[in-house]
């Protein structure tokens, strides 16, 4: 079996409780001596299996690290740990999942190797957001229900509104819409993606 680490949390001295995204729930397990094994740490993928336990949590063992290429570079996996952080907050109350979660984080692993990290998170985001019903394609402000024209202000979750109903980040409508069509960002400059990144760390 295998899954990317969401979450891990300290109980009773060395033991760990784990939370794994794998394609089809987010299990919840029970890592007995964690420091006496190879680290568990948020964002890393493993292949693992599950021991059942009737009374408590399946025990997590004969864990495997499935390293990415670009593990050992700390900026990439400071963004990568801030998107799981951001990932595991939003589905935290969930236990069975589409796998397109998980195929969406095999794809920004891929992507990570050559492309910049923040503008892989933000495609992601994006779908994420379209996956989900979320994604407001026809610019109509939240607050105060009226059509938007020419530049859209987003605020968290990419909700569109007009600059003087909400404190956002403006961006052109032909290029959001370039963007929401495409699923690619190559559209918007490094300042543009910025703000979008900082829309995304208010959370999912």
């Amino acid at each position: 079996m295998q899954g990317f680490i969401l979450h891990t949390q300290k109980v009773k001295d060395e033991d760990l409780i784990v939370y794994i995204l794998s394609p089809k729930m987010l299990i919840k397990a029970y890592r007995f001596y964690g420091l006496r094994h190879s680290s568990i740490l948020s964002g890393y993928k493993i292949d693992f299996a599950l021991e059942e336990n009737p009374s408590f949590l399946p025990r997590l063992k004969d864990v495997l690290h499935l390293g990415f290429l670009w593990i050992m570079q700390r900026e990439k996996m400071l963004l990568w740990q801030e998107f799981i952080r951001l990932l595991y907050k939003h589905l935290k109350e969930v236990e069975e999942l589409d796998d397109f979660y998980f195929k969406l984080l095999e794809e920004c692993v891929k992507r990570f190797e050559k492309q910049n990290p923040k503008r892989v998170i933000v495609d992601a985001y994006l779908k994420i957001l379209e996956f989900e019903g979320r994604l407001h394609k026809e610019f109509i402000c939240f607050a105060c229900d009226e059509k938007i024209q020419n530049h859209i202000t987003l605020v968290r979750a990419f909700l569109p509104s007009h600059s003087y109903c909400a404190l956002g980040f403006e961006f052109a409508q032909e290029r959001l819409m370039q963007f929401y069509t495409s699923k690619n960002c190559a559209v918007f400059n490094d300042e543009e993606i910025h703000n979008l990144y900082h829309l995304i760390k208010e959370g999912l």
